[in-house]
């Protein structure tokens, strides 16, 4: 690698410092967004759901992939990139920001915005739902594969970086579609536009809901700087995430270096974190899409009413689901103690 034993404390302060400025970056948000909807529960709830979609949308099968290719290919390069996501992360946030303020802007303009509102609030759920779930299938179809390979290794077969690489190769329409891209990526900043580009597809659930939130809002008649908290909490939150798969996958790989059964499991782990919110989010849309136009009440659809009126509560309910994914995740591999596993690897 480029850097030697002596440059790992230099890495750590360069981690320090910039976790710092994004928490420092999600602190000032939320405390905008608190100024703006103090005494409001209902609009706090739904930053709350912003801010946690922003975060859902980064463990999508296109961020995996293409921040996942890009760390792989600088770190071959010498490099120790540890802004890929970040970089990534801003390019796509201004799509998303962009758009949002389009579409709160023609809002604000149009009378008839509220009954449009409804009935695009219907198409919005069944095709955010939709995506969702393909992300779900696409990811636990490429989980099989890694779980597959990862017990292979276990049983004493031998691991091959190429077969792995193909495997994850299937991660996301839009990562196959730019993936020729990715070779034009020498520096972690380049990333930036390649971010803009995977924004253009808008062939997220999350984008779909954040523009929805926007224009929705701008109709209710709050004004265009107060909307736009919606997207930029989204967008820090996205980041926060991003930024931190990238550290995640630098630390993997140059453990993958002595232990290869290490990238195995992080792929393992964030596939699968990246398959349950899918479904869970896109079964929840479903559900109080069902409710709310066939009037299906009591015990099950109660409960679905009742989570689908409090934004809030399934904005919390995604955010602990990453946080009872990672622990569960790191408390299996301590006990069942994988790393010390020997792995033979091909040609090796």
């Amino acid at each position: 690698m480029a850097e030697g034993p002596s440059g790992k404390p230099r890495l750590r302060r360069r981690v320090a410092v910039l976790f710092a400025a994004l928490v420092g970056a999600n602190v000032a948000t939320w405390l905008w967004a608190f100024g703006a909807f103090h005494g409001n529960p209902v609009m706090l709830g739904t930053a709350v759901l912003a801010w946690s979609l922003g975060m859902r949308h980064a463990v999508d099968a296109d961020h995996i992939a293409a921040i996942d290719n890009v760390t792989r290919k600088l770190m071959q390069d010498g490099q120790r990139p540890l802004t890929v996501g970040l970089w990534f992360a801003i390019g796509h946030s201004a799509i998303v920001l962009i758009a949002a303020t389009t579409i709160a802007a023609a809002a604000s303009t149009l009378d008839d915005f509220e009954a449009f509102g409804q009935s695009g609030g219907v198409i919005a759920t069944v095709v955010s739902a939709s995506f969702l779930f393909a992300i779900a299938i696409m990811n636990l179809a490429i989980l099989r594969g890694v779980w597959s390979r990862f017990q292979q290794v276990r049983g004493g077969g031998t691991y091959a970086e190429e077969d792995l690489d193909i495997l994850l190769a299937g991660r996301g329409l839009m990562a196959r579609i730019l993936r020729p891209l990715f070779r034009l990526v020498r520096k972690s900043w380049h990333m930036a536009p390649l971010g803009f580009l995977f924004g253009l597809g808008f062939d997220t659930a999350t984008e779909v809901a954040i523009l929805g939130l926007s224009g929705a809002h701008a109709a209710d008649g709050i004004s265009l700087g107060t909307v736009l908290v919606f997207p930029v909490l989204f967008a820090v939150g996205m980041a926060l995430i991003d930024t931190a798969d990238g550290v995640i996958m630098l630390g993997a790989y140059e453990w993958a270096f002595v232990k290869p059964i290490r990238k195995l499991y992080y792929n393992i782990t964030i596939t699968s974190i990246s398959a349950l919110v899918a479904l869970v989010i896109g079964s929840i849309q479903t559900a109080a899409l069902l409710v709310d136009k066939f009037g299906l009440k009591g015990g099950f659809w109660s409960g679905v009413s009742a989570l689908s009126e409090h934004f809030n509560t399934l904005g919390f309910l995604i955010i602990g689901l990453f946080v009872l994914c990672w622990v569960l995740s790191y408390a299996v591999y301590r006990w069942r103690d994988f790393d010390a596993i020997e792995v033979a690897t091909d040609g090796g």
